[in-house]
């Protein structure tokens, strides 16, 4: 066996995988109920409260590549991206409580922009994090396959986190008394849990990557050099282009079903509790059917077990258009059939980019999967955060009727038929659509293990 063949340390695995404790939990969460938090709890106009979910993202999109392009600096410089994992972890937890915990005096307008300086904050936090985090498979691994063998005990992980926290959130919520103060708990525990993930991936993380590469990355001395970066990596590389227009699209897909859920759960099946066991539908089969898409990958290929999990999915959400006409029990078969596929979904992904980094790296002389990390982690948190402004859009134009008391509101029929929409027609033409990007994608298991050559 070969050093590309060698196993990956355990607790190098099990670190990693941790580590999708938090990433789960800030992706999940604030996706599932900060929407409804807004509209419902603090009085916030659906069409306001889309942009507070916007904003934040926006301002993603400027620090991602600047946090990537940093990171590969001073992982070339000192040999680790521990630093930026740390400094994450030990700021997101509190930003991450400050957002569900609009003082009682603010409401309506007031409340929108506490929580878009507080949203800001901690996905600054998150962004410390997540980019690094994203970039190092690509220095963990070595090969083709040992990266979905990394990445699959994550996803499993990840698996759970967004169980735990889609479901457990909103349950210590209602068992906090609901309301301002329920969210104020909710964002208090969950940090906390959050943040210990972000620390375990911080701990085990190598204290000296080895990188395919043969000189050091600049580091950049303002956000628009890392920009360039940016924008210079997507020109140059089709293969990432591709993945990342195709990821985001999911993104998008993944955020609005997300966003859409506790609004079906609510007004649909007429049950506000309702969205935990869609969330247990939705995650749970991720969970049986991990080891099945690893070994479907080393089969046929990432790419085509991507393509396969996507058209799984769209089919499934599609069918949940007959809600609006029999809303009952029968919604969760569909919802965990897609739960299937959301699996490989998240998995082929991943493994996939850093793929991209390692040819990149290995063509170019430099390694640059910090600033690839930076690109793909704006165009993920912006898709998620998109998401739910596209069903707050959908819901403002249909006439949905926010509340600020505990009652129901009353809601008429264009609005209830936009909440199907949103959880169904929405999630299944975006998946769609990003098949087209995926159908550009050239890195085969060859061109990565350098048995064949880098396609132009």
């Amino acid at each position: 066996m070969d050093d590309g063949d060698a196993p990956i340390p355990r607790r190098t695995v099990v670190g990693y995988a941790l580590g999708s404790v938090g990433t789960g939990g800030f992706g999940t969460l604030p996706g599932l109920v900060l929407a409804y938090y807004l509209t419902d709890t603090v009085g916030v106009a659906a069409g306001v409260a889309g942009l507070v979910v916007t904003v934040p993202k926006i301002w993603d999109v400027v620090i991602d590549p600047f946090i990537g392009a940093r990171s590969d600096a001073s992982a070339a410089r000192h040999g680790s991206r521990r630093r930026f994992l740390l400094a994450g972890a030990l700021t997101l937890p509190v930003l991450f409580a400050a957002v569900f915990a609009a003082p009682g005096a603010l409401d309506g307008p007031w409340a929108a922009a506490w929580v878009v300086v507080t949203f800001i904050a901690a996905a600054t936090a998150f962004s410390l994090f997540q980019v690094p985090y994203i970039a190092l498979p690509a220095e963990i691994a070595p090969t083709y396959a040992a990266r979905t063998r990394l990445l699959a005990p994550r996803i499993a992980v990840l698996a759970v986190a967004i169980l735990a926290f889609g479901a457990g959130g909103p349950l210590v919520r209602d068992a906090a008394g609901g309301g301002r103060a329920g969210y104020a708990v909710m964002g208090v525990v969950c940090g906390v849990v959050i943040g210990l993930g972000m620390l375990a991936a911080w701990w085990t993380a190598p204290r000296h990557a080895v990188v395919e590469s043969a000189s050091v990355a600049p580091d950049p001395q303002r956000r628009g050099d890392a920009f360039r970066a940016g924008i210079a990596a997507l020109r140059e590389l089709p293969a990432f282009r591709a993945l990342l227009s195709t990821f985001v699209l999911q993104a998008l897909a993944t955020g609005a079903m997300l966003a859409a859920a506790q609004y079906v759960a609510t007004y649909t099946l007429g049950d506000e509790g309702a969205v935990t066991y869609l969330f247990v539908a939705l995650v749970a089969p991720a969970l049986l059917v991990m080891p099945l898409a690893t070994r479907l990958a080393g089969r046929i290929g990432k790419q085509r077990a991507l393509v396969g999990a996507s058209a799984l999915f769209a089919a499934c959400a599609l069918s949940l258009l007959f809600l609006r006409g029999a809303a009952g029990g029968w919604v969760y078969v569909p919802v965990a059939l897609a739960g299937v596929a959301y699996a490989g979904m998240q998995l082929y992904p991943l493994a996939m980019l850093p793929d991209v980094a390692a040819v990149d790296a290995r063509t170019r002389g430099t390694d640059r999967a910090g600033v690839l990390g930076g690109v793909w982690t704006a165009g993920e948190t912006a898709g998620l955060a998109l998401g739910p402004t596209l069903v707050l859009g959908l819901l403002a134009v249909t006439g949905f009727v926010s509340r600020t008391g505990d009652d129901v509101a009353a809601q008429p029929g264009s609005a209830l038929t936009g909440i199907v929409v949103a959880f169904s027609l929405l999630p299944a033409v975006l998946v769609a659509l990003s098949l087209v990007p995926l159908a550009r994608y050239r890195l085969t298991a060859d061109v990565v293990d350098r048995r064949t050559e880098v396609p132009a």
